[in-house]
């Protein structure tokens, strides 16, 4: 059940409770609502509501709601509630969630929120908000329990419990071992901790972290492959000289992931990355994302215009030959498509790297040929097993249909080629390849493609139709 379904069910009755002031009864059946569930409806209530809905939480909920809410609801109540409240709800909030609220609030609520922190979450906020967007650095949280190796597994323990009576709640999934500089020793998981007898060091137990320890300026993309690789559900950041800074956790990197495939997919259909869900984005929003692509392809489209214009001669002579340009061009198209997909998929899980586009060339070259046969063969038989087909095709159906079969498997060939490749050549010039979308892929096959079929039409059909 999503956001829009639980306060669609709960919203008549939080509406009437609001109505009656029974102010007690709504508090406690707010408790039943999940704090995921209210962040994502939050925006469903109005304003008046979101205000008392929102003091009646407690502390904590609080502060789990406002970490998951929309930028433009989080500056909402920053803007309604007392300074108290926020101050609060603000320096209890996860770091990394914090520093991201920071990135994101205007200028002039940003400085509003500065003297409500306090100074060791004021300093948190401008070290995480230093780490360039897209890296391990920017992904991370601060929060996190450092152990030290001469400790025993009972002193470990209740350095935990002191951690969490201090107020820090966030999810621990690993704990880390450092010396007195901070440098990364070495991990181990709770479940090692807690089998342990309670006189044991814990640098007998303590696993090397070498393997897995993320540095902070690695790329995004590149933390959610490692953490594919090793299965890990956090990992250590460090520094250049093997400090340890923080942790990612899996959380992290599954929302990083669900954004990304988000913006490939809206760019594969030729639309400007969104900022916002498609049912918040405004019109205008959404036209101006949409509309720059559209313009780019249509003046490509145009082309084809040309190309025609070029054949005109030949489509007059021979006008059977129209008939099989939306198939020749949809052939292509639809095989860069794929190609490009492909690609673009293989690049994003690490499986492919620039070095690679000689391998992939070679093998997109034979799945060209052999896709393009296929569908020359079926596209022959279609056209010579017609039952009329001297009717419909003419006299030299035949010709016809070795034309059409020999373009499928120069069009597809080549569509399959401009697919792989293009990908590769954006990647080299520091651009993102989920550009080389399937409508963009398309039309470039579509101008070249008609060429292909004209020249193939010419060489076959010269002393007969041409």
């Amino acid at each position: 059940m999503n956001g829009l379904d639980v306060i669609a069910l709960f919203l008549p009755e939080i509406n009437e409770l609001l109505e009656a002031k029974k102010f007690a009864e709504l508090k406690d059946f707010l408790k039943k609502i999940h704090s995921m569930d209210l962040a994502e409806g939050f925006k469903y209530l109005l304003p008046n509501q979101k205000v008392l809905v929102f003091k009646l939480l407690s502390a904590r909920k609080a502060v789990e709601v406002f970490e998951n809410l929309r930028p433009e609801d989080q500056s909402f109540l920053l803007h309604n509630l007392e300074n108290t409240e926020m101050t609060q709800i603000l320096n209890e909030m996860a770091p990394d969630d914090r520093a991201q609220l920071f990135k994101d609030l205007p200028e002039r609520v940003r400085k509003k929120c500065w003297s409500m922190l306090s100074t060791a979450a004021a300093e948190d906020v401008r070290k995480l908000m230093t780490y360039a967007e897209g890296t391990a650095g920017a992904l991370m949280t601060s929060e996190v329990v450092e152990l030290r190796k001469e400790m025993t597994a009972r002193r470990a323990i209740v350095t935990l419990q002191e951690h969490y009576r201090g107020g820090q709640k966030r999810r621990i999934y690993s704990l880390y071992v450092t010396d007195e500089q901070h440098k990364l020793l070495g991990g181990l998981s709770f479940e090692m901790l807690l089998a342990a007898p309670p006189d044991m060091l814990i640098k007998d137990l303590m696993n090397d972290m070498s393997a897995v320890q993320i540095r902070h300026d690695l790329s995004a993309d590149r933390t959610a492959q490692w953490f594919r690789k090793y299965d890990l559900t956090d990992a250590p950041v460090v520094d250049e000289e093997g400090r340890l800074l923080g942790v990612v956790t899996i959380d992290d990197v599954v929302e990083l992931l669900q954004r990304e495939a988000t913006e490939d997919m809206q760019k594969m259909a030729a639309v400007s990355a969104l900022d916002e869900p498609y049912m918040n984005s405004g019109f205008l929003e959404m036209v101006k994302k949409r509309a720059g692509w559209l313009a780019v392809l249509f003046v490509g489209e145009t082309m084809t215009t040309t190309t025609m214009a070029y054949f005109e001669q030949d489509i007059a002579r021979a006008v059977v030959l129209a008939l099989f340009i939306p198939l020749i061009i949809s052939s292509g198209g639809n095989s860069g498509s794929q190609a490009a997909s492909l690609v673009i998929r293989a690049m994003a899980l690490g499986e492919i790297r620039l070095r690679d586009w000689w391998r992939v060339m070679r093998r997109e070259i034979a799945s060209g040929v052999a896709l393009g046969s296929i569908l020359g063969v079926i596209a022959l038989g279609r056209i010579t097993l017609w039952p009329n087909r001297v009717a419909v095709y003419g006299e030299h159906f035949m010709l016809v249909g070795v034309v059409v079969a020999c373009t499928l498997v120069g069009v597809v060939l080549w569509g399959t080629l401009i697919g792989s490749m293009l990908p590769f050549l954006l990647r080299r010039l520091g651009f993102d390849p989920a550009v080389s979308s399937a409508p963009f892929v398309a039309t470039l096959v579509d101008v070249t493609g008609l060429a292909i079929y004209f020249s193939v039409a010419q060489l076959v059909l010269r002393g007969t139709l041409l």
